[in-house]
Order: C-alpha cells, then sequence, then structure tokens
C-alpha cells in the first residue's frame, strides 16, 4: 500500500510540470492555432533562468521569487517571437508555422550553449523543502507535495481567469472561432501576443520548477516536447482542463510503467494517445472547430502543369550532370549525390501526400524506417540478396502506411498528424527496445550491397535509376486522374464526395504510394550506409522530411529534390562551423519568412514574370 501511494504521488509530481508546459501550449494552439515546437525550448529557458535567478535570490521566498522571474523573463523571450516571426505567419498554412518554430528551436539552442555552456547544471534542493515525509512507511519529498499543491492552484488561476474576466471570454471565444473575434473589431494582434506571453510564461515556470528533481541541460527542450504534445491532444487542443486531465493520466501511467512494465515505458504514453484519439477523435474534452483554418498544405497559385521546354531542359542538363559526377567529382561528391538523392526520394514520398493530399505527417520516419529495417532484417536473419531486401523495403513501407492510414485517417489536421507520430514513436521503442532481434542501439550492421554493386560508383548509378525512376513515377501520379482525385480531395472534400470521389480509398492509396516510395528510400539508405539504428525511425527524421518539402517549395513538383539538396549541403558546410544550429535555423526562419513558396518556387515564380515582361 505504502509503495503505491508513493509512486502515484511522484506521478502527480511529475504531472504539475507537464501540465503547466500543456497549458501554455494548449493556450496558444487554441488562440493561434500555431502548432508551436519551439513551446520545449521555452520550457528549457526557463530551466536556466531559474538557475540564474536562484544565484540572487535566496531562501524560500527568493525560491520562488526566483522561479517567477523565470516564467517572466520567458514570457517577454515568447513575446519578441510572436512579435518579430510568428506574428506574420498566422494565416499561412500549417507547416511553415512548424517550420518556423523548429527554426527557433535550433536558435535557441546554440543560444543557450553560448550563455551557459555545455555541461548540465545541477539544480538547487528548494530552501524549506528539502526533507521527506513518511507516509503509509514510505518516504516522499517535500518539494513533490509542494509541486502537487501549485498545479491545481494554476489550474484554479486559469479557470478564473477564463470565466471571470473579459480577457479570458475572448480567449475563449477565439479558441472556439477566431474570425468571429476579428468581425466584432476585437484587436487579434494583442489577444494573440497576450496569449503567447502567458503561454510561454506557463512553460518558463513549470522549466524552473522542476530544477530542484532534474537541474537544466541542453536536452530538455527536446526531452518535454513530445510529452506535451501527447497531454495537449489527448486533453483535447485548446482544453486547460483537459491538459490537466492528461498530464496526471500520463505521469502515473509512466510512474506505474517504470515499476511494472519497464520493458514498455517509453510507448506507454502514445499507446494511451492513440487509443484515446481512436475513441474519441478530438481528445477527451476538445471539440470541433466552428471554423476551420487555413488548408493543411496550401492552395497552389496555378493548377499543376508539365514541364516546359526550359525546364525540361534544365532537367536533362541535371541528369547529364547526375551521369558525369563519378568522371568529375570525387568519392566524398558521389557519397553526397546519393544521400540526396536517398533524401530526395523520402522528401518526394512525404509531398506526395502533403501537397496533394493536405495530409501532414509527423511519423513519416516510421515508413522510411520500416523499409530499412524490413531490409536489414532480411539480409542478417535470412542471408536474403540484396536485389529481393530492396524489393522488401518498399513492399514494408506500403504495408506500414496501410495499417497507420487505417487507423489515422479517421482524423483530421493535427490530430492526424500526432496519431501518425504515436505510430512511428511505437516502431521506434520496438526497435530500440527489442534488442535480441533489432540490436537495440547498436542497430544492424554488415547490410552491405551485393559484390556487384559494392563499388561505389555502381551504387551510386543503381541508386540514380531506383531513386530517380520512383521519383518520376510520383510525378506521374500526380498529373493522373489518381493525382487529380487526391487534390479535389484537399481542396473541398464535400465536393469531392458529392462527385462521387471515394475520399477514404483515395487518402489510403496515396498514404500506401507514400509509404511504398519511403521504404524504398530507407532501403536504399541501409545499403548505402551499411546499417541501420533506430534513428531511422526518430522525430528528427520526420522533421527533417517536412522541412526538406517546405525548402523546396510544398506546391512545386520538383521541390523535394531540391530541399534535400539544399538541407543536406547546408549541414554539411554549417556542420564544419562551430555555431551551426544557430546558423541554420536563421536560415530556415529567413526562408519562411521571405520565400515561402520555398527555393524551387520561388525561382519558378522569377522565371515566370521574366516570360511575362
Amino acid at each position: 500500500m505504502g509503495l503505491l501511494v508513493a509512486q502515484l504521488l511522484a506521478g502527480l509530481a511529475n504531472a504539475a510540470a507537464l501540465f503547466l508546459v500543456a497549458s501554455g501550449l494548449s493556450l496558444i494552439f487554441g488562440v493561434t492555432r500555431i502548432v508551436n515546437f519551439a513551446h520545449g525550448s521555452l520550457y528549457m529557458l526557463g530551466a536556466y533562468c531559474g538557475y540564474t535567478a536562484l544565484q540572487y535570490l535566496t531562501g524560500p521566498l527568493g525560491f520562488w521569487a526566483a522561479a517567477l522571474a523565470a516564467a517572466v523573463a520567458v514570457g517577454l523571450f515568447g513575446l519578441l517571437v510572436e512579435c518579430l516571426i510568428l506574428r506574420r505567419l498566422y494565416k499561412a498554412p500549417e507547416l511553415f508555422q512548424l517550420v518556423a518554430t523548429f527554426g527557433v528551436v535550433l536558435v535557441v539552442q546554440d543560444l543557450t550553449l553560448m550563455l551557459w555552456g555545455a555541461e548540465d547544471l545541477l539544480g538547487p534542493r528548494a530552501p524549506g523543502l528539502d526533507r521527506a515525509v513518511m507516509l503509509f512507511g514510505q518516504p516522499v519529498p517535500e518539494y513533490d507535495l509542494a509541486l502537487i499543491a501549485v498545479a491545481p492552484l494554476v489550474l484554479l488561476g486559469l479557470w478564473l481567469l477564463m470565466t471571470k474576466t473579459r480577457a479570458g471570454i475572448l480567449i475563449r471565444a477565439a479558441t472556439q472561432d477566431r474570425e468571429m473575434v476579428g468581425a466584432l473589431g476585437i484587436n487579434q494582434s494583442l489577444l494573440f501576443s497576450g496569449v503567447f506571453f502567458l503561454g510561454a510564461a506557463l512553460a518558463g515556470l513549470g522549466g524552473a520548477l522542476q530544477l530542484p528533481k532534474g537541474g537544466a541541460d541542453l536536452t530538455l527542450d527536446l526531452g518535454i516536447l513530445a510529452p506535451a504534445f501527447v497531454v495537449v491532444v489527448i486533453g483535447g487542443m485548446g482544453s486547460i482542463g483537459g491538459a490537466f486531465v492528461a498530464a496526471v493520466l500520463i505521469s502515473v501511467v509512466n510512474v506505474f510503467g517504470v515499476l511494472y512494465l519497464p520493458e514498455s515505458t517509453l510507448v506507454l504514453m502514445y499507446v494511451v494517445m492513440a487509443v484515446v484519439l481512436l475513441v474519441r477523435p478530438h481528445g477527451l474534452f476538445g471539440r470541433a472547430e466552428l471554423q476551420a483554418g487555413p488548408p493543411a498544405a496550401g492552395i497552389p497559385d496555378r493548377p499543376l502543369a508539365p514541364l516546359g521546354p526550359r525546364w525540361r531542359t534544365a532537367a536533362l542538363a541535371l541528369i547529364g550532370l547526375l551521369a558525369v559526377l563519378p568522371l568529375i567529382g570525387s568519392d566524398f561528391a558521389l557519397v553526397l549525390a546519393t544521400d540526396i538523392v536517398v533524401l530526395a526520394l523520402f522528401a518526394a514520398s512525404l509531398h506526395f501526400m502533403l501537397s496533394l493530399g493536405g495530409l501532414i505527417s509527423f511519423g513519416h520516419a516510421a515508413l522510411f524506417g520500416g523499409g530499412a529495417y524490413a531490409a536489414a532484417l532480411a539480409v542478417t536473419y535470412a542471408e536474403t540478396p540484396m536485389e529481393l531486401a530492396l524489393l522488401l523495403a518498399p513492399l514494408a513501407g506500403g504495408w506500414l502506411a496501410f495499417a497507420i492510414g487505417w487507423f489515422c485517417l479517421r482524423l483530421t489536421g493535427v490530430y492526424f498528424a500526432m496519431l501518425t507520430l504515436a505510430f512511428a514513436q511505437l516502431l521506434w521503442s520496438l526497435a530500440f527496445q527489442w534488442t535480441e532481434v533489432t540490436g537495440g542501439d547498436d542497430g544492424l550492421i554488415g547490410i552491405w550491397p551485393a559484390a556487384w554493386a559494392s563499388d561505389g560508383t555502381v551504387y551510386y548509378y543503381l541508386t540514380i535509376v531506383l531513386g530517380g525512376g520512383a521519383i518520376l513515377m510520383l510525378r506521374h501520379l500526380a498529373h493522373s486522374p489518381f493525382g487529380y482525385a487526391l487534390r479535389a480531395a484537399r481542396d473541398s472534400e464535400k465536393r469531392a464526395r458529392v462527385s462521387g470521389i471515394r475520399v477514404d480509398r483515395v487518402r489510403l492509396a496515396a498514404m500506401v504510394v507514400s509509404g511504398t516510395m519511403a521504404g524504398l528510400a530507407g532501403g536504399l539508405f541501409v545499403f548505402s550506409k551499411g546499417s541501420v539504428f533506430p534513428s531511422a525511425l526518430e522525430i528528427a527524421r520526420s522533421f527533417d522530411a517536412l522541412i526538406m518539402v517546405f525548402l523546396g517549395g510544398v506546391d512545386a513538383l520538383g521541390g523535394p529534390l531540391v530541399g534535400a539538396a539544399a538541407l543536406t549541403l547546408l549541414q554539411d558546410w554549417l556542420s564544419r562551423l562551430e555555431s551551426w544550429r544557430l546558423l541554420l535555423g536563421l536560415a530556415v526562419i529567413a526562408i519562411v519568412l521571405l520565400a515561402p513558396t520555398g527555393i524551387a518556387g520561388f525561382a519558378g515564380r522569377l522565371l515566370r514574370r521574366r516570360e511575362a515582361s
């Protein structure tokens, strides 16, 4: 009995900091519709600012004053980000906002490294709360009890704000119908800025309050981001009460999971999220929006058309350059070009379902990594020839896409994206923890091409043929009746259904096509590197695909190739510099603000203007 109570209290204490972060994230999304991937960075900044404030403020009151000071400082930083970057993107498609906030993550990581250094900072004990009390024969830290008391107080304060003040009423109104609030003459810019300040301050307060439990380090941002999103989605986007209930649920499940199911600790919260979303598509307390926001992938300025003479000439020139690259380039250039083609196919597979179908996936790495592991497992345990393994990879990716799409396509928008993330994390945890089969963190090694393709030049040409052929096939499908039906379902689902289009089947077929191509990219990847690790399935891999699609251009069919080349070359060049994350983040933000159509889209627009003049 005592152990159960102690575990329950530990879970509730963890829920307090998680609730503070998730409530701020839920507020920001509910009003601004910004899916803020930089929210974990605000939490990390709260920890570092709190640590600095504690160097000057001492005693019990000083500790709480330092936490509040950190919250205000982070709130002001969040306000700065909102005014300089996000305010220009409120009417932009969701992908633009995601990429911009991911750029902020990179910038904050390097700024934090510059200001506080690379060493982990040990959080001091809270003065007056540095002992333990005995409950049912088990020691329980006093600070845990204090955190358990803080969360309901914050929830009460937010409830009073939302129900008893004019600002709160406006926030609730904007959560349900943002356009109507603007039509009533309310200053939306001021409202959005105030909400972003409050949401950022709550994240900073959560980071400062966790100092006595874990200190401050540079992994806090990504470590809290996924649980915070899971909590917000389970509770219902925009629901503060839902965030509180979900934070308690997830924290308690995780604590008891460590005790009774330690081998499943990495996936329990994603299993809970998947179950909740399958039963209640908008979360426990969420509701469907009265009025939809901007389309997920954006509407093209003009219909897609076959390549014109100039673009065909450019495409032929590119093919010629790739063909002669082994003759004029170095071995490193061949490796880099191989990586670019593989990543271009990976990005093109996501672009197919995102741009044509309006389906944003946060878990596309599941299809890429699934193909890679299918090929690697076949070679490792069945001594499968490379040729057959390369056939199994796209089959595995397509099968996974069918299974994931069967469940996820019941949802839309950010709920669809988060459920794809849940399935991707399930596969990642399986690869990470099933050490006997997958090798765990050590991965599977020795997955080399067949003897005839072992030469780097030969494998390069093989990658060009298979990867380039797959990209051309996706382009052909985009111009086929299937591609037109997919875009019709994206632009107006109701009209598409009335026209006789089986929207659900078309979208599921699009996911299968996308998964097949992503699986092929994974198979080519594993043989080019000779190994595969769980990192092929992690969230960062999915973000790479999203960034490549955006950099190239969401509405440009050639965007994935341009985006893959741009990201690969940028990372290769900037990684040699000390502050490469800062520079890459600034470059990403600049492209979002100055060239939102991406590199290929911007170039195409310039060419059309030149032809018109």
